[in-house]
């Protein structure tokens, strides 16, 4: 019943911007937290942006902060995140995930905190 749709990925150059999108579905939206995760080739999955159902509190990974912006719509179940100032290592599968919680949790050793995740939107970063 919980569904998660991202969209918004594409072929950025370095220094450029991108938005990405992810449609919540089946679930009361704004009582729950969401969160970024990505994944590089070969890598693990890493915690990206989370924010909390209030859409005011928002936390990044030390690697996109000041570059990346978590935001949320509550009214159209929506949460973004914006890309700017890509670099090329910002390549990766990118996902948003719903919290079990209202709150989320800054760079997590693990995504237990996570009940679902969506299929993913491929960003990558090239010149």
């Amino acid at each position: 019943q919980v569904r998660l749709v991202e969209s918004g990925g594409g072929l950025a150059q370095p220094g450029g911007s991108l938005t990405l999108s992810c449609e919540a579905s089946g679930f009361t939206f704004s009582d729950y937290g969401m969160s970024w995760a990505r994944q590089a080739p070969g890598k693990g999955l890493e915690w990206v942006s989370g924010i909390y159902s209030d859409g005011i509190h928002a936390y990044y990974t030390a690697s996109v902060k000041g570059r990346f912006t978590i935001s949320r719509d509550n009214a159209k179940n929506i949460v973004y995140l914006h890309l700017n100032s890509l670099k090329p290592e910002d390549t990766a599968l990118y996902f948003c995930g719903k919290s079990r919680f209202r709150t989320v949790v800054m760079d997590p050793v693990n995504l237990v905190e996570y009940d679902h995740w969506g299929q993913g939107t491929q960003v990558t970063v090239s010149s």
